[in-house]
């Protein structure tokens, strides 16, 4: 029989002295929640409880394999009850986790195998823990760590049984995750998390959420990325609220899954990111018999939102019982754990409409009329998470600016990253003594904060600040454009003068027409006709593990001649 508690008493057990991981996911074990592992169109309901004592054993198993408190181990997998539960192992097993991203794309095989050397060797990992299907592409080399496999891990290959498990030390100062950075903008960076910091933006997220132990939480997201691993996996694991567990290859395979398994399964919170929505929505026109009323949260954590797009999902899900105010878009970074603001649970898609002209040319946010002429639509994502606070400053000066002018983010509290691993230079700049440099532009009303881009990113021509997602989005509505696959960057030209560079995935067999088109909507929509318009094969744009577009490796693949257009 499950056990319920109130969202009130609930809180209380996650507020308590209970500070490490360990100790959370012991807790949250005895209280009766499920986790359903999803494999294609089939599924399995375990409770936690099972799911724990299966780690006991594989952390009882690294344990006497020789992993000790303070190891580094690494897993590599997709998506299985395996992966999940060595997950859990390791935390139990006083090890620090580093999760590895799979392969984007089978054709750079080699180059992600010396990816993922690179890795483990700079995060001085001892032992890796791979998935079967994966340890053929890997062949163990002089001075690699050791390599196991999950059997090597169970009762029959190791002798030990889940009693032979011996608690780590609770330390809430210890290092629990060492999270490699997406690499949007830059090489990925381990950014260090300790116990306390994650207990706090657990803690913070089950506040500001409102969750309770009746909540089923719907993921295909992967587990090598922030958003999928602590925020849909770690909080339920660690709470005791349930958790839907899909696979990226899932959903990506066949949209229409996600929702059917919110609809069957009785999701209630939910997240994916800008291109999801479209594919979802998408499947939702061609779907049938679902029932999407009890889902209260539908988390949208981009950069920047898609205002258009996210409501188009919303309108579609409608006619299954969706409730449009579970509309939550929300800011995270891996440096603050995973999440920075959420808006009321309940508010739904907030938006400002403010002046284009302004925004570009005089860095202040001044609202409009929504259909005003150069109007742009962005979203509000809510507040600062329990235990942290914000400021805008000027990049150039900081100084602390007020409501509506933009500039840098800034965050300071008690989830901040200790820093980025044995990278002592980039961890100095990431700090303003007790802020963190978020990179990212934005500006504050009412309290809440809005996103516009990345200061990396921003395109400047004739004094405007063009943001890419702005030219992204007007670029990947048009017909015969791979949505969610289009790239926009300025290049410097004469006189160190920036133009715009679009390149897009498509199939299209007229790719003249193509470029014309697109030439003519960036131009209406943005005022500024890019210079060079780049098509290129489906699977080509760069992207992060986490599924982000790569600008700046965009530009340098096509200044190398990597990038070939058709």
């Amino acid at each position: 029989m499950r056990v319920r508690s109130t969202a009130r008493e609930n809180r209380k057990v996650l507020m308590s002295e209970r500070l490490t991981l360990p100790e959370r996911i012991e807790h949250a074990a005895t209280l009766g929640g499920t986790v359903t592992f999803i494999d294609g169109d089939s599924h399995e309901t375990i409770t936690w409880a099972e799911l724990h004592h299966d780690a006991r054993v594989f952390a009882a198993g690294l344990q006497a394999r020789g992993v000790g408190e303070g190891d580094h181990v690494a897993i590599m997998g997709p998506t299985t009850r395996d992966l999940v539960t060595t997950i859990q192992a390791v935390w139990l097993a006083g090890g620090v986790l580093v999760m590895l991203p799979l392969p984007m794309r089978m054709g750079s095989l080699e180059q992600f195998i010396e990816q993922t050397r690179d890795r483990i060797r700079f995060a001085k990992v001892g032992t890796v823990v791979l998935d079967p299907q994966l340890a053929e592409f890997i062949e163990h080399q002089p001075g690699d760590p050791t390599f196991l496999s999950y059997a090597d891990l169970s009762s029959e290959s190791t002798g030990q049984v889940a009693d032979d498990w011996k608690r780590p030390t609770p330390d809430p100062d210890a290092l629990a995750v060492l999270q490699f950075t997406s690499g949007s903008t830059s090489e990925p960076k381990g950014v260090m998390l300790a116990h306390r910091q994650l207990c706090a933006n657990i803690d913070g997220c089950y506040s500001a959420a409102q969750m309770t132990l009746d909540d089923t939480v719907v993921s295909w997201l992967p587990l090598y990325h922030d958003m999928g691993l602590i925020g849909l996996l770690t909080i339920p694991m660690t709470s005791g609220a349930g958790l839907v567990q899909g696979a990226p290859q899932d959903f990506l395979s066949k949209p229409a899954r996600w929702m059917q398994w919110v609809s069957e399964l009785d999701g209630t919170i939910t997240a994916g990111p800008n291109f999801s929505f479209a594919l979802a929505r998408r499947a939702l026109n061609r779907a049938e018999g679902l029932d999407l009323s009890r889902l209260r949260i539908c988390l949208n954590g981009a950069e920047p939102i898609d205002c258009e797009g996210f409501r188009e999902f919303l309108d579609a899900g409608a006619r299954f019982g969706m409730d449009p105010n579970a509309a939550f878009p929300a800011f995270g970074m891996a440096e603050v754990c995973i999440a920075g603001t959420f808006p009321v649970p309940g508010s739904g898609l907030q938006t400002d409409v403010v002046d284009g002209h302004a925004l570009e040319h005089d860095h202040v946010a001044t609202p409009v009329a929504p259909g005003t002429d150069g109007a742009r639509e962005l979203a509000k994502l809510g507040f600062a998470i329990p235990g942290l606070e914000f400021r805008v400053v000027a990049p150039d000066s900081g100084e602390v600016l007020g409501d509506r002018q933009v500039g840098e983010l800034q965050i300071r509290g008690t989830s901040l990253t200790l820093g980025y691993y044995e990278r002592p230079d980039a961890t100095d700049a990431l700090f303003d003594g007790d802020w963190l440099h978020t990179g990212d532009l934005a500006y504050q009303v009412d309290g809440q904060i809005v996103m516009c881009g990345r200061i990396k990113d921003v395109i400047i021509i004739g004094g405007r600040n063009i943001y890419p997602q702005d030219i992204e989005q007007v670029v990947g509505r048009i017909d015969q454009v791979r949505t969610g696959n289009v790239i926009a960057f300025g290049e410097e030209g004469a006189h160190a003068k920036q133009h715009i560079v679009v390149v897009a995935e498509t199939r299209t067999e007229d790719p003249v027409a193509l470029r014309k088109a697109i030439g003519r909507s960036v131009t209406e929509d943005i005022g500024v006709p890019p210079r060079e318009v780049v098509l290129v094969a489906p699977g080509t744009v760069p992207k992060t593990s986490s599924g982000k577009l790569q600008r700046s490796a965009c530009r340098q693949m096509l200044r190398s001649g990597e990038l070939v257009g058709l």
